[in-house]
């Protein structure tokens, strides 16, 4: 089965700036062994399909019928060294809880937000206050207030790549169906912090503050819930089983934002023109996979 179209934005902390209980979850789970990126959207799909496959139907993952906390729900954790890092983060090990009930429960809250009465009566077995109240309960769970990931389906918004130096690409090009193909990005809290504040400060004078700019701003917000010696990381995730070879190691996708930003900030129109062209050649063939099937 191909892994979940899916790309992460993940946020790895030094464990030793991670809070009790979390703390000691999380070095229970690293006692069990980190869950490798490869297993991460299978392990993720798994727990959701298990709890919306259970009788009766469980609102979100790890939980009993009752709402409560199954005392047997495992923390995954992923896990990658500083030395993996480009620039100054640690002491390691750094460490990615993966948040999956959090996730779940603002998933479900943003479902509410944009669709429709009968689509919600259909696919929700409880009322949209109960979920409501209870994504609002699992949310004040998390120790540090945000969840370590965020994710989107079928493509990347172009804003986070901001955050990256584009040479700091890191590429495996395995075959297309094996799980250790990757393509991902990874900075210090410090630099994705100063590259993300440039960049909303640049595209707001130019283009307003919605859209790109409103993107830059919460990520920004999101990032500053963490400790500054964490490690920010863009990780194509199973996107890479839908992009071939060729276009994969081609793909300027990093540099073409960052190029933007430059222009912008330069006012050069032609430039900004350009370089959009690209991108949207490039991610609008993923598009158009995700409206055809």
């Amino acid at each position: 089965m191909p892994r979940p179209f899916v790309a992460y934005l993940r946020v790895y902390e030094p464990l030793s700036a991670l809070d009790p209980p979390l703390a000691d979850q999380v070095r229970k789970a690293l006692e069990a062994g980190p869950l490798s990126r490869a297993d991460a959207g299978n392990r993720e799909r798994e727990l959701w399909l298990r709890s919306q496959l259970a009788r009766p139907r469980r609102l979100l993952p790890g939980e009993r019928a009752d709402g409560r906390v199954a005392p047997d729900t495992p923390l995954d954790v992923m896990t990658i060294s500083p030395a993996e890092v480009p620039g100054d983060v640690g002491p390691g090990p750094l460490v990615c809880p993966l948040d999956l009930r959090a996730r779940s429960a603002a998933a479900l809250v943003g479902f509410l937000a944009t669709s429709t009465g009968p689509l919600q009566d259909e696919a929700l077995s409880v009322s949209p206050e109960t979920i409501r109240a209870r994504a609002s309960a699992v949310m004040a769970e998390l120790t540090g207030g945000a969840v370590h990931v965020i994710s989107t389906t079928w493509t990347v918004p172009l804003p986070w790549f901001a955050l990256f130096d584009p040479n700091a690409r890191r590429i495996v090009p395995a075959p297309r169906d094996d799980p250790e193909r990757q393509v991902s990005w990874r900075a210090s809290m410090a630099d994705a912090r100063r590259r993300v504040a440039r960049a909303r400060t640049v595209v707001s004078r130019s283009l307003g503050d919605e859209g790109p700019a409103k993107v830059l701003a919460d990520t920004g917000r999101w990032l500053d819930h963490f400790s500054p010696d964490s490690a920010v990381e863009l990780d194509y995730g199973g996107l890479v089983q839908l992009i071939e070879d060729r276009d994969l190691l081609e793909d300027s996708s990093a540099q073409d934002v960052n190029a933007i930003v430059d222009a912008l900030e330069a006012g050069d129109a032609e430039e900004v023109a350009l370089r959009y062209e690209r991108l949207r050649e490039f991610w609008g063939d993923l598009a158009r996979r995700e409206r055809h099937g």
